[in-house]
């Protein structure tokens, strides 16, 4: 009574195991999934990923007749981020449509799919999602100038994955970098490209975003006994010349100031804050300079202090140190 059963299993497995009639062999070896049907969707899968890499470049194309073939626009960059969304969403899919025809194996191989990338592509799936953190929270476009990874610089170009910043160097007050060879808040020429899961492992600096401003300061060392009050109105002339000012700014960006971030208009005037040090008073004058060519205008500003401390004749500091020769008393012989 058992034999029923076991041929009814036998022959009901060798069924299952037998191959199929339209898979592809090769020298008698059959190829698992292998079939005319299989090719004739990976035929249209590429065909289709080829029309949709095509439609892409007549989008970018089309929109360099109204945007032009400058970089770094924030348009321009908008533009190029959009036509790669759609793109990406329409090749996903198309690819889904042409593969999962049936609802249930599509759901059944996108749980494997997704647990077999999210354990092997962890970093790249975070890149990814930093990219629509920033897109989303707006972090970043591209000219803001950002400190993201340990990299300062300006935004040339954001991808999924990653972001590439045109490397500045550190002013002398900042902290010294043994990387950069610049020492000041200007260019080194140096790309560096920082992938984006950045954003979630270390704050990332805006310092043009929204308030395109930013603070700074040039500390003078006065010598002692000399007239401060002049010094200072030296100071203040220079940097009312070329910093930003409240009349400089305009009133309805004043205005915009002082609303959006909490700022009084008395903030943005330069001051003078002086320090009492053991060799002279430290003189520090903290004033408001735009985004970019912040070396361009201290340079300006101390050219015109060192001008005024000369005519008023006003000595600026230095630590110096002297040396005196004490003359050697002349040993006599001792007595016999």
């Amino acid at each position: 009574m058992l034999q029923g059963p076991l041929d009814a299993f036998v022959t009901g497995a060798s069924h299952a195991s037998a191959p199929s009639p339209d898979a592809v062999r090769i020298f008698g070896v059959t190829l698992i999934g292998a079939t005319p049907h299989n090719l004739h969707k990976l035929v249209l899968t590429l065909g289709f990923i080829a029309v949709a890499w095509v439609f892409a470049w007549i989008l970018r194309q089309f929109l360099k007749l109204f945007i032009g073939t400058r970089s770094g626009t924030r348009f321009q960059f908008w533009a190029k981020q959009g036509v790669s969304l759609v793109v990406a969403a329409i090749v996903i899919l198309g690819i889904m449509s042409i593969w999962f025809d049936n609802p249930a194996q599509l759901a059944s191989a996108l749980g494997l799919i997704g647990a077999g990338l999210a354990f092997a592509l962890q970093r790249v799936i975070t890149a990814v999602a930093g990219y629509f953190v920033i897109l989303r929270g707006k972090t970043f476009n591209v000219g803001d100038r950002i400190q993201m990874g340990g990299v300062r610089g300006d935004v040339i170009g954001l991808t999924f994955m990653q972001t590439r910043i045109m490397e500045m160097g550190e002013s002398p007050r900042e902290k010294d970098d043994d990387k950069s060879w610049v020492r000041s808040r200007q260019f080194t020429g140096r790309i560096v490209t920082v992938t984006n899961d950045k954003v979630f492992d270390c704050p990332v600096y805006n310092y043009t975003h929204e308030f395109a401003y930013i603070w700074d300061e040039i500390s003078i060392p006065v010598a002692y006994h000399q007239d401060f009050a002049k010094a200072e109105q030296i100071i203040l002339e220079a940097a009312n010349d070329q910093a930003q000012t409240a009349k400089r700014m305009g009133k309805e960006e004043v205005q915009r100031v002082e609303k959006r971030f909490g700022i009084d208009a008395g903030d943005i005037e330069p001051k003078v804050f002086w320090r009492i040090t053991e060799d002279w008073m430290e003189m520090t004058v903290r004033f408001l300079g735009p985004d970019h060519g912040i070396r361009h205008l201290k340079d300006q500003m101390t050219r015109e202090i060192i001008g005024g401390f000369e005519e008023a004749n006003i000595l600026v500091a230095s630590v110096r140190q002297e040396a005196v020769t004490m003359p050697h008393p002349k040993q006599g012989r001792r007595p016999a």
